[in-house]
């Protein structure tokens, strides 16, 4: 969209305006308006952007068809996050000669937004709100609106009592999950064959579908057919001339009439065979007996080879390890470490599809792995498979003090590890799609929830099906080879897989975070690694009490530091914007008379990290440099660059940091030291005042 968006800018403000036309802004009027008269520490509320069109004109929703949608840009108090706009169902807009030229909105509409306060707010303060907001206004003409919006209100101890626009907010029809439904997507040449069955078998009637893609995969422009079928609907959308041919789900929104509300769609496309018959996916009937046969079979192949994914070798390995370990011991124990280790997996996967039934309910939309887009899971899940492989490489040992308790204490800490191995196996094997896994996991997000959880059940047998058959027939255990001294080096060899997956998963949070939150992160799981360490080396058998209290606090206090650095944390909404430097950059700065800050850095340059941690974490410098507008550019060195090379040369610099600012009444910049400190910025950049 950004393109389309900056097309539309340029394109409507370089057409004359025509004589009677109001100034921008005129025909839609913006404000900030709140569900609550005044707020509580630390309990998100939410608030709307309320957009009143003038008769005839409209703005657009989140996949406009045509124009840009509307966008805000929040300027919060310390403390405070903005969600995203939460999209009501929109409309199909059109033109006075009826063609459809895109979604949107008209009339009165509310935009929300989920804003979550700090919890050290205190009763009796006031807090005000501002945002910029963007958006194309259209009729027969179309013109760029924007306008700066603010709202105060007061904080109080008390739950918020409803304001004046509650009602407002709270009819706007919102997108809910199809949970009555049973929905399924395929694509059939240029067309998506789309269709609704009644999950339970009762008749339920959709008045005027439409469905609204929230991409440009389904044209917006085009005519969409509709039919009854037994048990439900069948839509045939036509795919857009400028769809993404690697798209692989249908998601949008399916609004009806009458009343009017709106769907939500968000499934994977099936094979064509798999949607071709309408009666296939009807409860009760034989086709549908079959087909959720076959997704039952799939699901149990799905969870059998996940045992030969990435995500679940290392912990196959572990169990391999504790069966070689059990093989001289008796049968029952064997027998009684498989099924635990099955039960950890049968119960991780029912909790897993409770999770997704309740937040599916809720109007979430999750799929397969959704625990993954959260920093903060895969960060803990590295966290722990960092002391997973540093037991295996004999850095430490799991309980020597807690197991020295007594051998039935034993006994029991022993079946507790193989349970939660049972949980550790399903947390990381939930982010891999198996062979024949993908199909059964669409259905099951689909199904109804009792189906879904017949299917996650499956799933779960799958994947502990071989130490669930290792354990009911003990006898094949001595087909294993018996304990010796190559177990030490098969022990030290299964962590390498488990040092694998925790740099995956660091790749993956390295995707989702800053870079400040990216090396907090190394530097939390280096200081994990070191609690693991020092309580292995203080905790061997043999030690001194005293050393071995300072292993296990120091150990704990070194765990719970590592965790509390690395944890991703949300960057705060005062924190400064750095835009990318060029010499082009600030020359049209420098023509706006605007004050420049230029930033040259590196990641491998350690003070010039500590620079940023120390000056630009500062509220009084984040504050002056919102205050003065103060533009600012980073040219990052990391990698090779001859613009930047050749920028430094200019002043005598082979290195980094270098910083320089540009005032408006100065014809030069002014070098800063390498090292800085607030005080010094701060003196920097209002010496003028």
């Amino acid at each position: 969209m950004p393109f389309r968006r900056a097309f539309y800018v340029l394109a409507f403000a370089a057409l004359p305006a025509p004589a009677a036309a109001p100034a921008a802004g005129s025909h839609v009027q913006a404000s900030l308006v709140a569900a609550g008269v005044w707020i509580q520490p630390g309990r998100p509320f939410t608030v709307a952007l309320r957009l009143v069109h003038d008769p005839h004109w409209h703005t657009y929703w989140i996949n406009p068809g045509t124009g840009y949608a509307t966008s805000l840009k929040w300027t919060l108090p310390a403390g405070f996050t903005a969600g995203g706009i939460q999209w009501p169902v929109p409309r199909v807009l059109r033109d006075s000669h009826g063609a459809i030229i895109g979604n949107g909105y008209e009339g009165e509409a509310f935009l929300p937004v989920e804003i979550t306060p700090p919890a050290t707010l205190k009763p009796g303060e006031s807090v005000t709100l501002r945002a910029h907001a963007e958006w194309l206004m259209c009729s027969d003409v179309c013109v760029p609106g924007r306008a700066d919006v603010a709202l105060t209100l007061p904080v109080r101890a008390a739950p918020p009592a409803a304001s004046e626009w509650s009602a407002g907010i709270a009819a706007q029809p919102m997108p809910r999950a199809p949970v009555h439904w049973n929905v399924a997507a395929a694509r059939e040449g240029k067309n998506v064959i789309l269709r609704l069955l009644s999950a339970d078998g009762a008749e339920r009637e959709l008045t005027a579908p439409h469905f609204f893609a929230d991409d440009d995969f389904v044209g917006y422009d085009q005519p969409q057919t509709v039919r009854r079928i037994a048990g439900g609907y069948e839509f045939t959308l036509p795919v857009s001339d400028a769809a993404d041919p690697k798209t692989t789900r249908l998601v949008g929104v399916l609004a009806t009439e009458n009343p009017f509300a709106g769907l939500r769609i968000d499934v994977p496309f099936t094979a064509p065979a798999a949607a071709a018959s309408s009666s296939s996916r009807i409860p009760g009937s034989p086709n549908a007996a079959g087909s959720f046969a076959g997704t039952l079979i799939l699901a149990f192949l799905g969870g059998l080879i996940l045992n030969l994914m990435p995500c679940v070798f290392p912990v196959l390995g572990i169990k391999i390890l504790g069966f070689v370990q059990q093989a001289g011991n008796e049968r029952r124990k064997v027998a009684a470490h498989g099924m635990v280790f099955a039960l950890g997996v049968l119960l991780s996967f029912w909790a897993l599809a409770g999770l997704l039934a309740v937040l599916r309910a809720g109007g979430q939309q999750l799929g397969w792995g959704f625990q993954l887009q959260s920093p903060g899971f895969v960060f803990a899940l590295a966290a722990v498979m960092l002391v997973f492989a540093l037991n295996l490489s004999g850095v430490f040992e799991f309980g020597l003090a807690a197991t020295s308790v007594g051998g039935s204490l034993q006994v029991k800490s022993g079946l507790a590890g193989t349970f939660f191995s049972g949980v550790l196996a399903t947390v990381v094997a939930t982010p891999c799609s198996a062979p024949f896994l993908a199909p059964a996991l669409g259905a099951a997000l689909a199904l109804s929830t009792a189906q879904s959880f017949v299917v996650f059940t499956l799933i779960a047998l799958g994947l502990a099906g071989p130490y669930l058959l290792l354990s009911l027939f003990p006898s094949a255990v001595k087909f294993l080879p018996r304990p010796g001294a190559w177990m030490e080096t098969f022990r030290q060899f299964m962590a390498f897989p488990l040092y694998a997956t925790v740099a995956f998963l660091v790749w993956v949070l390295v995707g989702q975070v800053n870079e400040t939150n990216q090396l907090a992160a190394l530097f939390g799981l280096t200081l994990i690694a070191l609690a693991a360490w020092l309580y292995g080396r203080f905790t061997a058998p043999g030690r001194k009490p005293a050393r071995a209290r300072l292993g296990l606090f120091g150990g704990a206090a070194l765990l719970a530091l590592g965790g509390w650095l690395g944890w991703p944390k949300a960057p705060a909404p005062t924190d400064i914007t750095w835009e990318p430097w060029s010499a082009e950059r600030v020359a049209q700065l420098r023509a706006d008379h605007r004050i420049i800050y230029v930033d040259f850095t590196a990641r491998w340059c350690a003070t010039c990290q500590t620079n940023k941690k120390i000056v630009f974490h500062d509220g009084d410098v984040l504050k002056t440099f919102r205050t003065k507008k103060i533009a600012t550019l980073r040219a990052d060195w990391t990698n090779a660059d001859p613009r930047i090379t050749a920028e430094l040369a200019k002043y005598g610099r082979s290195a980094v940091p270098f910083d320089l600012l540009y005032l408006p009444d100065k014809t030069g910049p002014e070098v800063l030291p390498e090292i800085l400190t607030p005080g010094i910025v701060l003196k920097a950049v209002t010496e003028k005042d």
